[in-house]
């Protein structure tokens, strides 16, 4: 055992006690000390460059573990029913087996990578000014409450409602806090068993995809729209018709006659943020019966909408089972949570369970069991409370700042959103703004790949607020207004030299 070869590079955001022990049980389990005492904790702590007492906590964790055997003046040792990693050697008779790898591009019937999907800089926290959308500040997370749900739901008393496999059902407790405190607010009334939990909205329109469309079923789509929506389906070899909108949203009429499904997004048009009017929305329920199609609704927004008065979902206004309603909890609690749930008639969220079993049998039940302490401790409600007064503040000032400083660009905004979307000035290209607006540290989005068509077009960008800090916001649009103009008068070779 060499000891220069025990170093570590500690990481922001988890204590030295953690860290140590995730090496030092690597380090075991690749049997690196063998039958060789460990340094001794003083050895340990100036190699490591941590306190003596920090290395000791370690050292004694990992005895009570059975990782480690204290001796007495003789130090820690690995214990020797401690399993090790080994590779396994390749018998002889198998080194020289003839053949050739196969080829996996031809074995595949699609190609995902084909598909032109948003991409979001993995490193948009390292930005100064992240105007990106679908991403929320840290500290906005409430996490004194949610940890305070997981250890009760992680209590003896209570650790029997999640240990065990759901199998194909739903945590009884999270549906009946959906039932009583999520869908009352949109005017949405459901029995149990016409409600299923997902890993979210994009998980749902997977399962519906996947059970209620083939190349025989055309599905609608708002253009431009929500990209994954498309591809999902596209996917699921639906023939796909892509729809106009105006400033009122998705335009019915003759273009909606020939569709069995259609995915539109009420609340706010992904990623327009136009709210669709109570008129309209009568008349498309109208238009669904008289041309017999069905209706996806993706509730987009509405659960951090900090509008007085939202519009009643179309699920709501539905007498005729003709809408499917998906919902999400993870845009207003954390996106990585991954949690939404489907509303619909009880014969199809039947075979959407199966369908699911068959998948992924169910969402972890750990996570269903804590959102539902969150709700029902009342802690959702007062982080919506919260979060809608952040969000309007962070609004009022996106929209003061891109009219002060984004002149001559094309500005759509509906008061609730989370984003502005933004028509740049010709002949700039969005693609060019987000470039050279990355190298002044701000993020934007271009809005490309949510346009379906080839003749869509490529002036428009998407400017979120949830994960820009309040003072960042008027300094990052002046700066970028700044660019814009930069780049407008700039020559199409002086455009390309800067990119």
């Amino acid at each position: 055992m060499n000891d220069c070869l025990i170093s570590m590079e500690f990481q922001p955001g988890r204590s030295f006690q953690q860290q140590i022990r995730e090496k030092l049980v690597d380090l075991i389990q690749k049997d690196y000390f063998g039958t060789s005492p460990l340094p001794s904790s003083r050895k340990m702590a100036q190699l490591l460059g941590v306190s003596r007492n920090t290395v000791m906590l370690v050292y004694e964790s990992l005895v009570d573990e059975n990782f480690l055997i204290s001796r007495e003046r003789s130090g820690y040792f690995v214990n020797p029913d401690v399993g090790h990693y080994e590779l396994a050697e390749a018998q002889d008779e198998y080194q020289e087996v003839a053949g050739h790898d196969p080829i996996w591009s031809a074995r595949l019937k699609t190609t995902p990578s084909r598909f032109n999907t948003l991409n979001k800089d993995k490193n948009w926290i390292t930005y100064s000014y992240p105007f990106i959308y679908g991403q929320i500040e840290p500290t906005h997370f409430p996490l004194y409450q949610w940890r305070e749900c997981t250890r009760i739901a992680q209590s003896r008393s209570c650790v029997h409602e999640w240990i065990e496999d759901y199998i194909d059902i739903d945590s009884k407790e999270l549906i009946s806090q959906i039932r009583q405190h999520i869908l009352p607010k949109r005017g949405i009334t459901a029995a149990p068993e016409e409600i299923l939990i997902t890993l979210g909205t994009q998980n749902s329109l997977s399962l519906l995809a996947s059970l209620l469309t083939n190349e025989d079923t055309l599905v609608g789509l708002e253009d431009p729209g929500y990209a994954d929506q498309r591809h999902i389906f596209d996917g699921a070899r639906a023939k796909l018709t892509f729809l106009d909108l105006d400033q009122n949203g998705l335009v019915l009429g003759p273009q909606l006659s020939a569709c069995d499904y259609l995915c539109v997004t009420p609340s706010h048009q992904y990623p327009t943020t136009v709210t669709m009017p109570i008129e309209r929305r009568i008349d498309l329920l109208k238009q669904a019966n008289q041309d017999d199609f069905i209706i996806i609704e993706d509730d987009y927004e509405s659960e951090v909408n900090f509008h007085e008065r939202p519009l009643q979902s179309l699920k709501s206004m539905d007498q005729n089972d003709r809408v499917i309603y998906t919902g999400s909890l993870s845009k207003s609690l954390s996106p990585g949570l991954r949690m939404g749930y489907l509303v619909a008639n009880k014969a199809l969220i039947k075979e959407l369970r199966v369908l699911r079993r068959l998948q992924y049998r169910h969402p972890p039940a750990n996570n269903q069991s804590v959102t539902a302490l969150f709700i029902g401790q009342g802690y959702y409600d007062s982080h919506l409370r919260r979060m809608r007064v952040i969000y309007e503040m962070k609004w009022n000032l996106m929209s003061q700042g891109i009219k002060k400083h984004l002149k001559g660009c094309e500005v759509h905004e509906t008061k609730g959103s989370f984003c502005f979307w933004i028509g740049l000035p010709a002949p700039l290209l969005s693609q060019d703004l987000v470039r050279f607006a990355s190298s002044y540290s701000i993020l934007v989005e271009s809005g490309d790949s949510l346009f379906a068509r080839e003749s869509a077009p490529k002036n428009y960008i998407r400017l979120g607020f949830s994960a820009i800090p309040e003072n960042k916001i008027e300094q990052g649009l002046e700066t970028l207004g700044q660019l814009i103009q930069q780049l407008l008068t700039s020559s199409p070779q002086q455009r390309h030299q800067i990119n």
